[in-house]
């Protein structure tokens, strides 16, 4: 059985297909974009991208989305990954917990972790005490009036202030001894049981995920004082490498302009959103991660990195793109921008003004261009040995591009900067050339035509139980033939009923999906009235007669003198069942 790993065990697939069955998704998109009724679907114009009409299509016999005009696709947990950026525990857990569900886990080798729901209560009271308190303390609201920043910035973003003193949530809370301070990092520990507030005298940024719930603090220094920020620590709630801060807030506009600004600091967020800037994030005291670009890649297409131009800021700006290449994706772009040394994105946008700094983000350097520029600038290219060494340390680089077209199009570029072809360069690094050879190999006779495939693809797609009609050993060299026989093997190997969603969720991620999501547009045009087992069986019987035809043909080219007994027999079966095939036709 296979299982999804979470933070408390693992999640049974079982319970996946149970969820999508128990689901409608015309409910759960309708909580975030408004459906109109249009036949047998709902239709909208698409939140993943911009257009006037509505191409956005919803099955809710089919349970799926298929978006005519970007390609977007999935099922109702697919939609809220890609509508909140969340990953798939957290929108399995959203799901769930809509429909009154409780989401099984099973034992997993990884220590088990519970989040209670009175951790998130408590961090919402140390919020509300910390606005609070920041109204009565002239200091701290000089400081952000200081900053350029308005009391309507500061209510959205959730700005508070922390007393100096050493411990001044006691006042928030009705026990200060309480285990769950500790827990969440709020309060420190140390000898003798003594505690303390981890937080006195900063400007207080909460943490929001993506589920709108308070995770985690960032505390900000007033005045000269080390660390400039102090952030929570790493928590039940709270997984530095997953989350980003102003996420929650940014979401909307992130989505609006198809663009969001990767910062360093949470002033800087709120400063840029400050001057309608307002698809700014930032990281939580640590470095870019393969989840944060993942996570934000799927929420719009140009991500732009934007970092100081001091030594620090080109060290984080490299290891950003180390942990970006493995997550590129064709038609998507991702730059990074370096402000002069004596700027940051808060400083910058307050003396230069909005449209400077989105003129900086326009004309970012590109992944592609930074790269090669960063490469070439660690050789001496003029030499061979330079060139050799250009060449080596690309490989880690290029090869961990899984984006086909950006791949090969670095590649190219290396190779040329290397003096190399690039055959030359791509058999270095033992990868197979792209270009098709100039005298194509002879062609085996397929199975089955491309577009009897294609109409079977429709057809299982509509209701994947007509797979388990399809013989155990059936194969075939194309792509189609190949899901549907992964299909089949999936329905023989013990799945439960097997519905549209939770066949589209199963070949997620897989090398199956793009075949599947290949016909999902023309299953949206068919009808609820489309008889499919009849239409269904009629195809079987055209591929058997096909196949029985292809072998009888094969057989006679020997002519009966040169058939063995056995092959004689053989052909007298296949005439036999040919007939009765035509027989059942008429």
């Amino acid at each position: 059985m296979v299982l999804f790993r979470a933070g408390a065990g693992v999640i049974p697939k079982s319970f996946i297909q149970d969820l999508l069955n128990r689901l409608d998704i015309v409910d759960v998109i309708e909580r975030y974009v408004p459906l109109k009724k249009a036949g047998a679907n709902y239709v909208a114009c698409c939140p993943f991208h911009n257009e006037k009409s509505p191409s956005f299509t919803v099955s809710q016999s089919k349970q799926f989305y298929h978006c005519f005009g970007c390609g977007a696709h999935g099922t109702a947990i697919g939609f809220v990954m890609e509508h909140m950026g969340s990953g798939f525990v957290e929108a399995v857990e959203d799901l769930a917990q809509s429909i009154g569900l409780e989401v099984p886990r099973e034992e997993s080798n990884t220590p088990q972790q519970k989040v209670a729901p009175d951790l998130y209560e408590l961090m919402q009271t140390a919020t509300r005490y910390y606005r609070e308190q920041l109204k009565n303390n002239p200091r701290a609201i000089d400081y952000l009036k200081g900053r350029g920043l308005s009391g309507e910035v500061a209510a959205r973003f959730g700005i508070g202030y922390s007393p100096d003193d050493w411990q001044p949530l006691k006042a928030a809370v009705p026990n200060y001894q309480d285990a769950s301070l500790v827990e969440t990092g709020m309060v420190i520990e140390g000898e003798g049981g003594k505690r303390y507030d981890r937080f006195r005298d900063r400007i207080m940024f909460p943490i929001v995920n993506v589920r709108g719930q308070i995770i985690g603090f960032g505390g900000r220094v007033l005045d000269k004082g080390e660390p400039k920020y102090l952030n929570s620590p790493e928590t039940k709630l709270f997984e530095k490498g997953h989350e980003l801060y102003g996420l929650y807030q940014a979401q909307k506009a992130i989505r609006a302009q198809q663009r969001v600004v990767v910062v360093e600091g949470y002033m800087d967020v709120v400063a840029l959103a400050q001057h309608g800037v307002e698809y700014a994030v930032a990281t939580l005291g640590t470095a870019t991660t393969p989840f944060h670009v993942q996570k934000l890649m799927r929420l719009c297409d140009q991500l732009v990195f934007c970092f100081d131009g001091d030594r620090a800021g080109q060290k984080a700006a490299w290891r950003a793109l180390e942990n970006a290449l493995p997550q590129l994706q064709d038609g998507k772009r991702i730059g990074f921008l370096f402000l002069p040394e004596e700027h940051d994105p808060d400083s910058y946008i307050r003396q230069f003004g909005t449209e400077a700094f989105e003129h900086e983000l326009d004309d970012s350097l590109t992944l592609s261009g930074y790269l090669l520029r960063e490469l070439a600038a660690e050789v001496d290219l003029t030499t061979q040995e330079g060139k050799s060494a250009l060449v080596k340390n690309a490989q880690p680089l290029l090869t961990a591009i899984t984006a086909p077209t950006t791949a090969l199009l670095l590649r190219k570029e290396v190779a040329a900067l290397a003096g190399l072809e690039q055959a030359e360069l791509e058999a270095l690094w033992s990868i197979k050339p792209v270009a098709a050879s100039k005298r194509p190999a002879p062609q085996k006779a397929k199975r089955n035509a491309p577009s009897e495939l294609r109409h079977m693809l429709r057809c299982l797609l509509m209701k994947p139980e007509l797979a388990r009609e399809l013989p155990l050993d059936w194969s075939s060299e194309s792509a189609e033939g190949a899901a549907i026989a992964a299909l089949t093997d999936w329905l023989h190997e013990g799945a439960d009923e097997v519905s549209t969603a939770a066949l589209i969720q199963h070949f997620q991620d897989t090398a199956h999906e793009s075949v599947f999501a290949s016909v999902r547009g023309d299953v949206m045009q068919l009808g609820d009235d489309y008889d499919i087992d009849s239409d269904f069986a009629g195809l079987l019987r055209k591929i058997r007669k096909a196949e029985i035809e292809s072998e009888m043909a094969l057989l006679l080219a020997k002519g009966l003198s040169g058939m063995s007994p056995a092959e004689r027999e053989r052909h007298a079966e296949l005439n036999e069942a040919l007939q009765q095939l035509k027989a059942e036709v008429s």
